[in-house]
């Protein structure tokens, strides 16, 4: 499959599960994602009337969570299904400004950005190494870097429960609740072949980040990670 093909297939799913991505998430987390995105924000440390990119943004909770913490900061909610920007101009709080964006073409100026955080971005994008110095190409000199994402399970104990939640609890909740279990087969197989925590922080210092980090959560199967252009 092409690059291009494997990027309408993730667009054309992510259309498909809108309206309920949401509810999904907080079902398939626990309700935990709402703790996950307040750290990744945290970790952001917006300064008043900061200015932030909320890449693959979806819904917008990540930006809504970054306007509870620093209400003068100003944010781009950036997603490149239609979908799922609808769905989060419906939601309840504060108004976001969404812009249409491709992450591997992002349509900013370079070092526009003093903070750049993403939600379930990474492992989803077709040309992470690309994604990756698009973002570095957007933020200012010492802006930070915060991406929340599922990363492979080191092998244990719990291995076999981990992986019988993800492969067939996930796919039977979300075809009972949305009806589509081949887009919930999707999301577990892609944590499946994404990066460990430790390669993809190999490929942030690659990309040109420095004081990289990762703390990882949920059993070990997500990661926050951090990173700051110099």
């Amino acid at each position: 499959m092409s690059l291009p093909e494997r990027s309408a297939r993730v667009q054309h799913l992510f259309t498909r599960i809108a309206s309920r991505y949401d509810l999904m998430n907080r079902l398939m987390t626990g309700g935990q994602d709402g703790f996950w995105r307040r750290e990744v924000i945290a970790r952001a440390a917006l300064q008043p009337g900061a200015c932030l990119l909320d890449l693959g943004a979806g819904t917008g909770d990540l930006a809504r969570e970054a306007l509870k913490q620093q209400p003068t900061c100003q944010v781009t909610a950036a997603d490149f299904t239609l979908a799922m920007m609808l769905a989060g101009r419906s939601n309840k709080g504060p108004t976001l400004t969404f812009a249409a964006a491709d992450a591997l073409h992002l349509p900013f100026c370079d070092a526009h950005f003093d903070g750049l955080v993403s939600g379930f971005l990474l492992r989803n994008v077709v040309d992470l190494p690309r994604a990756l110095a698009e973002q570095f190409r957007v933020l200012k000199p010492g802006g930070r870097w915060v991406a929340l994402d599922t990363t492979q399970p080191r092998s244990g104990l719990l291995t076999p429960l981990v992986q019988f939640y993800m492969h067939r609890v996930i796919p039977l909740a979300g075809r009972v609740l949305t009806g589509d279990g081949e887009a919930y087969r999707y999301l577990p197989e892609t944590t499946q072949h994404f990066l460990s925590a430790e390669a993809l922080q190999e490929k942030l210092i690659e990309a040109g980040f420095r004081q990289t980090g990762f703390r990882r959560l949920n059993f070990g199967t997500i990661a926050i990670h951090w990173g700051v252009k110099p």
